[in-house]
């Protein structure tokens, strides 16, 4: 059965090397590429793919927004994640949208093909780098939430919890009664501490962690 496949990164050179591998085989057929989220999205539901291969850095919106709208749109396309990060906040997030896999593009093709292979029948991949972090938290407790919201000072805890009830810096500022840049420093510490790059992260983490209710 042949197996429709869109690919979805904005790097032209990337999407020719994998139209090349994925051509190679007679059951894959690529039926669409785009450069941008909104291109994904629009191709997802115009093509009706049996799986989008994603970037996560897409100008305009990003691969995991991408990938949330393209699940919520009821496509039946599977979402197959392939980015250079390995970052672990990237993949729960991904997944959470409602991604199938992960592999990284340093990855060799042959774990790229076993990862569509592994999505199409119905399961989920993760590359190895990125199953041993996993393993990694699940063995050492001092990574999950209530640990690492006890490595915050006082004041981090503070500024989590007003970024979590939706104030900007600037509002966040003014409550405290400190300066912009203070604030945007202590945003920049959670960051770093929490491994965690987008507010959005922030205001999950702090409701998994109890810090604020949803």
């Amino acid at each position: 059965m042949q197996t429709k496949i869109v690919l979805a990164d904005d790097h032209r050179l990337v999407r020719e090397g994998l139209r090349r591998l994925l051509e190679e085989r007679d059951d894959f057929e690529v039926v669409g590429e785009a450069t941008t989220g909104h291109e994904a999205v629009q191709l997802a539901a115009d093509k009706q793919p049996d799986l989008v291969l994603m970037d996560i850095s897409m100008p305009g919106l990003s691969g995991i927004d991408a990938t949330r709208r393209i699940c919520k749109n009821g496509s039946t396309a599977k979402v197959l994640i392939l980015s250079m990060h390995d970052n672990r906040s990237y993949v729960e997030e991904v997944l959470r949208a409602g991604a199938s896999g992960y592999v990284l593009k340093d990855s060799a093709a042959a774990d790229l093909l076993q990862a569509i292979d592994a999505v199409r029948a119905g399961d989920s991949f993760l590359s190895p780098t990125i199953t041993q972090q996993v393993v990694d938290a699940i063995a050492h407790p001092s990574e999950r939430p209530e640990a690492a919201l006890a490595s915050l000072t006082d004041r981090e805890r503070e500024v989590l919890a007003q970024i979590a009830e939706g104030l900007s810096s600037k509002q966040i500022a003014k409550e405290l009664g400190v300066s912009l840049k203070t604030i945007e420093s202590h945003r920049a510490n959670l960051m770093d501490k929490l491994d965690i790059h987008k507010v959005s992260g922030l205001v999950r983490f702090a409701i998994r962690s109890g810090l604020v209710t949803a």
